[in-house]
């Protein structure tokens, strides 16, 4: 399965999400702000990261775009998570380069069809399930 790295500083989300994750045999990767995502993300170059919008010092979105402009982490695919679930925050998303927005609470099937659609996109045609 895939290697998703969750940038996410609420320890009651981080848990929930690890534990879906883990649950569909994805191997999970934690930072509790940006700056410990960014670097882990540089250095471990998962599948996929899931990030919270509303993070301490820098946000998810600011985060998001950095790892959109550096080249060893663009083609990343990135899931923007938030409890503020407005239209602005998704259009907002989409403008950082998150290439998916999901509303927390998570509700686990939605999580999972996000994942693999995404997963899907980014594998060639001959390695589909």
């Amino acid at each position: 399965m895939a290697r998703v790295l969750v940038i996410e500083d609420n320890a009651a989300n981080m848990k929930l999400t690890a534990l879906l994750l883990r649950n569909a045999d994805h191997t999970v990767l934690c930072a509790v702000d940006a700056e410990t995502g960014l670097t882990l993300a540089r250095a471990e170059q998962p599948d996929l990261i899931l990030m919270d919008i509303q993070l301490p010092d820098m946000d998810g979105l600011a985060a998001t775009a950095l790892l959109k402009q550096d080249p060893s982490t663009a083609a990343i695919p990135v899931i923007a998570l938030t409890a503020l679930a407005m239209k602005a925050d998704e259009e907002k998303s989409q403008i950082a380069g998150c290439d998916a927005y999901i509303a927390k609470p998570l509700r686990y099937q939605e999580l999972y069809a996000v994942i693999n659609t995404l997963l899907a996109k980014g594998k060639p045609a001959d390695q589909m399930p």
